[in-house]
């Protein structure tokens, strides 16, 4: 295995997305790292298998990538896959960290999910904790506006029963997108620090709404 293998992913993470939006770029691999290395401190780990995913987990986001179903969700396994493959990284630790990043993201409908570790847990939170918050917050809005999406139309009422096909392809104005994951992930936080760091994070999204409507609404 390369002794390097952290830096050398971090290098290769960089120069992949040097050119992603704003919500998905280093920036966002970069936070959920620290965040997964924070969780990682209270939970039984492989943290090399924490490590890798974290950063490997965005290498191709499916909603960047087109195709039929509404992005292709093969592309960043695969891609991890052959660059870990190339860094002589162990077949199973390479299994591993590409069955994360097919099972990470939040899909929107009643997902089943299929695979489970702790170092799955981990990862998804630091993932989620990144969607929530403040950061969450200027996520949400920086990704509506690269979609020339609606920041809010009252007229348009948020689904929340939508099924994996619907939620990969809706189109609907940035503050639904609150009601339809943002203010779901609290509940779906998988550890101990995750849910704590949610809570906090899950009251201030609330806090912005309710600010939001009233500005909207004129009474502020």
């Amino acid at each position: 295995m390369n002794p390097d293998i952290i830096s050398q992913t971090i290098t290769f993470v960089k120069e992949t997305l040097k050119d992603a939006e704003g919500g998905h770029d280093w920036f966002h691999i970069e936070r959920v790292y620290k965040n997964a290395l924070l969780i990682a401190k209270e939970e039984t780990c492989d943290l090399l298998v924490v490590q890798l995913a974290a950063l490997l987990h965005d290498i191709a986001d499916s909603k960047f990538h087109p195709d039929a179903s509404g992005g292709d969700e093969t592309l960043g396994p695969k891609m991890a896959h052959d660059f870990l493959e190339k860094q002589n990284i162990a077949p199973t630790t390479i299994a591993h960290v590409v069955a994360i990043i097919e099972n990470i993201s939040f899909k929107g409908g009643k997902q089943e999910q299929l695979f489970y570790s702790n170092e799955l847990a981990i990862v998804q939170d630091a993932d989620r904790l990144d969607a929530i918050g403040a950061i969450g917050i200027a996520r949400a809005f920086n990704y509506g506006g690269f979609k020339n999406r609606a920041m809010y139309d009252p007229s348009i009422a948020p689904n929340v029963n939508m099924t994996k096909e619907e939620y990969k392809k809706s189109t609907a104005p940035t503050i639904n997108h609150f009601y339809e994951k943002l203010l779901l992930l609290k509940d779906k936080m998988n550890t101990v620090t995750g849910k704590k760091i949610a809570e906090q994070r899950h009251k201030y999204m609330q806090g912005f709404l309710a600010q939001f409507y009233a500005e909207w609404d004129g009474v502020l």
